[in-house]
C-alpha cells in the first residue's frame, strides 16, 4: 500500500458542492442534542473502527467533504489501515468521466497554460457524471504535462497519452489521490492508434492498435503490440506483436475488453475486430444489419459486448430507430435487446440532425452523447428507463441546449469507477521493471 502514501502538497482537486448541515437546517446547532437521533451521548461511544467502516463506505463527493471534520479524518486518505479497509467495503461505483473536444481528431482541450519554472503546464479538467443522482461534479488534473490526451479508464485509473507521433509515452492516473505513474514507453511509432486498456487487482493488459508510420508514401502497415504485467510474476513490456485483419480502418480510436477480449469498430464497411489477449490473435466478426448502421459504438455493460447504432433503412417499410444489440457467448452472434422507444427516438432524431452520437457504458448504464451538442440520453438498464441527462454546467456551449455551427465544446468521455486505492499500483512500483514515477 505504499504507493498511496501521496504527500500533503498533492492537491485533492474535486470541486463538490456542498449540502446542507442539520444545524444550517435548524439554524442552530441546538437542535442536534434535542433530537434523540443525533444524540451525541449515543454518537460520541461508536468505535473507530466503526466509524471507518462508515467512512469507507460513503460516495466520493460525501468522503472529500468529510475530510474537512478534523484531522482524523482528512488523514484518511493517507493511512493504509484505513485504505485496506476501504478496498474490503467499498462499493462499485458505475460513474462516467467526460472531458472536452473540439472535434473526433483534435486535441483534448486545455483551459490554459501557467509559467511554472520557466516550463508550461497545461490545466487539464474533467468531468465526473453520477447516473444515479445524475448529479456532474469538476475535478482537475495538476499533474498532467502538456501534450498529453486521456485515451482509457480501467479499474479507478485514467491512462493517457501523448500526442506527438512516434513512441507513445503512458502515464496512469489516479485523480482521486493525485498518483501518476510512467509506464514504458510503446516500441513502434504510432500517430493516432486505438487503445484499451483493463486493469484488475492483480494485472494490467494494454493494447496500442494501428499504423506503424513506417513511411508517409507507404503502404500502411497495421499492428498491434501490447504490454502485460500480473502479481504472478509474469510480464511482457511491448514484445508481443501482432498483424492486424487486411483492409482495416480504425476511427474510433479506442478499444473495449470483454472477456478477455478486446474489441474495436473497422469502417468501410462496418464490422468488428477482436483481439484475443491469450493467443495474441486478431479476427473480425460480422456486424449486425451493417449495411443500414449509423455511428455505430461498441461498449460493455454488465460483462457483455454491445453494439449502439442507428438503423436506417430508407428503401424498405421499417421505421429508424437506434438499437442496441449483445454479442453472444459463441462469438459471432448478435441478438437485440433493447430498441428506444420510437416517440423519444424522434426528438432524438430532430436534436440529433444527423450530427452522429458517441456512445459510453458503465454497469447497467448506457450514455449516448449527441455531437455537436450539449445534450445527452441515459439508458438505465435495471429501472428499464430512458431519460435526457442535465447539460454538464461547467461548460459552456453558446446557450441553453444550443448548437454553434463553429467551436462546439462536445464530450468525450470513459467508464470510470472513483476509487480511493488501487491495489495495481503497488504492484507497479514494487516490481523491478523499467518504471518510474513521472514527474510532471
Amino acid at each position: 500500500m505504499e504507493p498511496f502514501h501521496t504527500p500533503t502538497s498533492i492537491p485533492i482537486s474535486y470541486a463538490f458542492t456542498s449540502i446542507p448541515t442539520a444545524a444550517s437546517i435548524c439554524g442552530s446547532t441546538d437542535c442536534i442534542s434535542i433530537s434523540p437521533w443525533m444524540d451525541c451521548r449515543i454518537w460520541s461511544r461508536l468505535p473507530q473502527g466503526l466509524i471507518d467502516r462508515i467512512v469507507a463506505c460513503l460516495s466520493p463527493p460525501a468522503f472529500f467533504r468529510a475530510r474537512a471534520v478534523c484531522k482524523r479524518w482528512y488523514g484518511l486518505i493517507f493511512s493504509n489501515t484505513f485504505l485496506e479497509l476501504y478496498l474490503q467495503v467499498s462499493s462499485h461505483r458505475h460513474w462516467f468521466l467526460f472531458f472536452k473536444q473540439k472535434s473526433l481528431k483534435s486535441y483534448i482541450y486545455r483551459n490554459n497554460t501557467s509559467a511554472n519554472n520557466g516550463t508550461l503546464r497545461a490545466n487539464y479538467e474533467g468531468y465526473l457524471f453520477d447516473p444515479e443522482s445524475l448529479k456532474w461534479y469538476r475535478i482537475s488534473f495538476p499533474l498532467i504535462p502538456p501534450a498529453f490526451s486521456p485515451a482509457s479508464s480501467s479499474g479507478g485509473l485514467i491512462c493517457w497519452v501523448s500526442d506527438d507521433a512516434g513512441s507513445k509515452s503512458i502515464l496512469l492516473c489516479n485523480p482521486l489521490i493525485g498518483s501518476l505513474i510512467q509506464l514504458p514507453s510503446t516500441l513502434r511509432p504510432r500517430l493516432c492508434p486505438s487503445i484499451g486498456l483493463t486493469i484488475t487487482n492483480s494485472s494490467i493488459d494494454l493494447a496500442f492498435a494501428g499504423d506503424d508510420l513506417i513511411s508517409p508514401y507507404a503502404v500502411k502497415n497495421l499492428s498491434s503490440e501490447s504490454f502485460h504485467v500480473d502479481g504472478g510474476g509474469f510480464y511482457s513490456i511491448w514484445g508481443t506483436i501482432a498483424s492486424l485483419p487486411r483492409l482495416c480502418s480504425f476511427e474510433s480510436g479506442r478499444m473495449v475488453h470483454v472477456e478477455g477480449r478486446f474489441y474495436c469498430m473497422n469502417y468501410s464497411p462496418f464490422s468488428v475486430l477482436a483481439y484475443d489477449i491469450s493467443i495474441n490473435q486478431w479476427s473480425k466478426i460480422q456486424a449486425p444489419m451493417r449495411r443500414f448502421l449509423r455511428s455505430p459504438s461498441l461498449v460493455e455493460s454488465r460483462g457483455k459486448l454491445l453494439l449502439v447504432a442507428a438503423v436506417e433503412k430508407s428503401k424498405l417499410n421499417v421505421p429508424r430507430s437506434l438499437r442496441l444489440w449483445a454479442l453472444q457467448e459463441c462469438g459471432n452472434l448478435w441478438v437485440e435487446i433493447e430498441r428506444m422507444p420510437q416517440q423519444l427516438y424522434n426528438q432524438f432524431a430532430e436534436v440529433e440532425g444527423g450530427h452522429g452520437f458517441n456512445c459510453v457504458a458503465h454497469g447497467e448504464f448506457v450514455v449516448i452523447l449527441i455531437k455537436g451538442s450539449d445534450k445527452a440520453l441515459l439508458l438505465d438498464f435495471i429501472g428499464k428507463r430512458w431519460v435526457w441527462i442535465p447539460p454538464c454546467p461547467y461548460i459552456n456551449n453558446g446557450g441553453c441546449g444550443g448548437r454553434r455551427e463553429d467551436a462546439v465544446d462536445e464530450l468525450h468521455g470513459f467508464a470510470y469507477e472513483p476509487r480511493l486505492a488501487i491495489p495495481i499500483t503497488a504492484l507497479l512500483e514494487q516490481l523491478t521493471l523499467p518504471f518510474n514515477s513521472f514527474t510532471a
